[in-house]
């Protein structure tokens, strides 16, 4: 269910291309605070990535290619132990690694809106 909830968002997003303006509304945090949120410009990556553009999709936001790449890996992960009879395998990350990770999420915003970050921001 998880897998196919996945290739199915990653279809929608290949056949409806987020760059058409309006095709799917705006990120409520820009349309508020005009300010880039660390998900802006996730759509378009994946989008690109379904185009094999991986540069573009780093361009779109570099977050989004890493992300979909653990995504595929522990989805992989549950469904060969699914199909061999084994216990689900849980993720999980030491408290230093969760707050190291919302840093850099919390870095990767704000240096996303300065003058000296324009190269993050979603393309």
């Amino acid at each position: 269910m998880v897998a196919g909830t996945g290739v199915a968002a990653a279809l929608l997003l290949h056949f409806r291309d987020p760059h058409v303006e309006g095709s799917y509304g705006i990120c409520p945090v820009y349309g508020l605070t005009g300010f880039y949120c660390p998900g802006c410009g996730g759509m378009r990556a994946i989008h690109n990535l379904t185009d094999g553009q991986v540069v573009d999709s780093l361009h779109s936001n570099v977050l989004a290619v890493p992300l979909v790449l653990g995504f595929v890996l522990l989805v992989t992960d549950w469904t060969v132990r699914a199909w061999r009879g084994q216990r689900m395998r849980l993720p999980s990350i030491s408290r230093t690694t969760m707050w190291t990770l919302l840093a850099l999420f919390a870095v990767y915003s704000v240096v996303r809106n300065t003058p000296w970050g324009t190269w993050l921001t979603p393309v």
